[in-house]
């Protein structure tokens, strides 16, 4: 068992990271520890860069205890770099957490000055100069380089941030030792064989016998942190298309504080999208609590959305849905709204006169998405098949556009019947499909119709019949012997030949039939008479 991590008062007593803990326990027998947890250490982690997120969208996660923060662009809405590196430090010691910043052009050099530029040796730090003998590979170099104190090094800040002035990252990393590049241990221990301890040492150097001898990463991170090679920074959360924020003087705590701010962020996050030609189709609301926790709310749309009072009504549907999680605390002290999916969205001439029966569907879908999550609210979209239980299939309604409606619309014939959800699926149903663009649909055919209620698997039912191929003239369903007072038909609906793996021509005969009690179902018999093949009853839907 070993130290993992040791506090300030146990690195004062010539503790640190990786010793032994049974040599710690010698030492001193009075010491306290806990069991190390990675996967809390990491949960902390996160929660970190959630809360940084208010410098900046693009953050990056550098187990297992630095985080790598991109701030370009940013950095003047703080009031410059210095500004905001002291800004971060200070809120989180507020916090009860210690952090070294270090703000350069790549990571490489603010990884190596976050990290060792308070660990320097003391000549480093106070002589005007310092002379260190190079060792190198090959025995005739043995030229002593005089190395700068950092106090001479192009740099400002100290303490627990450092801010590194642009294009000096070479004299910066001189004088820090190898470790700052982010070497395999293995690759330290070999280079420190040979007398290179610090950057400076292999700056110089020829690159082909350092990769031939140490491998190409060695060299490929010391062109990273010079800046010869890009190193990306990996965003933990997705960047947005589109950001609008607001912070606040005092923290405001109450509900319609909020949504006021998010229609006001709204606006601004619409105008942009406008000029743009997109709109909205998955839009977070990012809470920042002055205590470090953030709040994240996301709702999705089934069309591009720019309208401010929409996107304020879909947030107030969802706070009302989050109930208790949505905790204040102590207030807000940030509120940031982002669009994380944009569409295109061109403007689009509506009726005068006409109610937009399209965008208030649009904007029902959205209403219920908000309260229930998208994707339990369904459309039931026209299927090319005559089959009963195939005619329709429910999909998300908010993946469902006009285009899927407009040329079935235009069909005469009888409305497709919508089945219920199964159960369990907890399906929200839209409505008809065919009801987007106009208020009823007339059938102007002679087909018959359909039942109101269709079951998901036909229901075998016990029949007798007058004749081998008429209607039935009673039948026991569910226990229930119904004796037929009316019935019409049959309606004969054949299966698609690819659907029979025995090469049996599937046929069914429907019939509408009412019983003496007023009972009115839809039941079809399976198999043809004349082929001498046993036919069975099946209750496909009831009409009323």
């Amino acid at each position: 068992m070993r130290l993992t991590a040791v506090n300030d008062a146990a690195a004062a007593l010539g503790l640190k990271g990786g010793m032994a803990l049974a040599d710690a326990r010698a030492m001193y027998p009075q010491i306290a520890v806990a069991d190390a947890d990675e996967h809390a250490d990491f949960a902390l982690l996160e929660a970190i860069a959630d809360w940084c997120d208010r410098y900046t969208p693009l953050a990056g996660l550098d187990p297992p205890d630095g985080l790598m923060l991109d701030v370009t662009g940013c950095a003047h809405l703080f009031g410059g770099e210095a500004a905001l590196a002291d800004d971060l430090v200070r809120r989180l010691k507020a916090q009860g957490y210690q952090a070294r910043v270090a703000v350069a052009d790549t990571v490489g050099c603010a990884w190596g000055a976050a990290r060792f530029f308070s660990s320097l040796p003391p000549p480093e730090r106070g002589r005007s100069t310092h002379e260190v003998r190079r060792v190198g590979v090959m025995p005739h170099d043995q030229t002593p380089t005089r190395l700068a104190p950092l106090a001479d090094l192009p740099l400002s800040g100290g303490g627990d941030h450092w801010l590194v002035r642009s294009g000096n990252e070479r004299e910066v990393l001189a004088p820090l030792p190898l470790a700052a590049l982010r070497l395999a241990p293995e690759t330290i221990a070999a280079l420190s064989q040979l007398g290179l301890k610090r950057i400076a040492d292999v700056l110089e150097r020829p690159r082909a016998p350092l990769a031939a001898r140490f491998g190409a990463a060695f060299v490929r991170r010391l062109d990273q942190a010079l800046g010869r090679e890009d190193e990306p920074i990996a965003p933990r959360l997705p960047v947005p298309a589109a950001i609008a924020e607001q912070r606040f003087a005092d923290p405001i705590a109450l509900e319609r504080d909020v949504l006021g701010t998010i229609e006001k962020l709204a606006e601004k996050l619409g105008a942009l999208m406008e000029r743009r030609g997109e709109g909205a189709r998955l839009v977070q609301a990012a809470l920042f609590r002055t205590d470090g926790k953030v709040l994240r709310i996301e709702v999705g749309t089934s069309e591009p959305l720019r309208d401010p009072s929409r996107i304020r009504h879909l947030f107030a549907d969802r706070l009302g849905v989050i109930g208790d999680e949505f905790d204040p605390g102590f207030g807000f002290d940030m509120l940031r709204l982002a669009a994380l999916v944009t569409e295109r969205h061109e403007p689009a001439q509506t009726g005068l006169a006409a109610p937009d029966h399209a965008v208030e569907l649009a904007h029902l879908i959205d209403r219920l998405g908000a309260r229930f999550g998208l994707r339990r609210v369904t459309r039931m979209v026209p299927q090319d098949t005559h089959i009963p239980e195939f005619a329709v299939m429910a999909v998300g309604a908010a993946a469902v556009g006009d285009s899927a409606f407009s040329a079935h619309s235009r069909v005469s014939g009888p409305p497709p019947f919508i089945p219920p959800p199964l159960a369990g699926e907890g399906r929200v149903g839209a409505g008809s499909p065919l009801s987007r663009g106009r208020a009823e649909l007339n059938q102007d055919s002679a087909a018959p119709t359909r039942p109101i209620r269709l079951f998901a698997r036909p229901e075998p039912v016990e029949a007798l019949a007058e004749v081998p191929d008429g209607p039935p003239v009673q039948f026991t369903w569910r226990r229930m012997r119904h004796v037929v007072a009316r019935a019409e038909g049959p309606e004969r609906i054949a299966m698609e030949w690819w659907r029979d793996e025995e090469n049996r021509a599937l046929t069914r005969d429907y019939f509408r039939v009412e019983s003496r009690e007023g009972v009115r179902v839809w039941l079809y018999r399976e198999g043809l008479v004349r082929s001498r093949e046993p036919t069975r009853w099946f209750l496909h839907g009831v009409f009323a």
